[in-house]
């Protein structure tokens, strides 16, 4: 079964105001969990960059562009 984005929004549109209220803190519950999936991901990726001595640090502004 496929889904259209404009079919998906007219359907949504068309629920009862707490239906829609309780489908936003869903989304919005996925996305913050979501996102603290990729955050534990990055740090675990930074960490393993680190260990491998991947990973350059300064206090040098002009060092600090020069990596950029």
């Amino acid at each position: 079964m496929t889904f259209h984005y404009n079919d998906i929004v007219d359907k949504i549109y068309s629920l009862p105001l707490e239906d829609k209220v309780q489908l936003k803190n869903l989304l919005e519950n996925n996305i913050a969990d979501t996102r603290r999936t990729e955050i534990a991901a990055n740090y675990k990726q930074s960490k393993e960059d680190y260990k491998a001595g991947k990973l350059k640090f300064s206090s040098n502004i002009q060092d600090l562009k020069n990596m950029l």
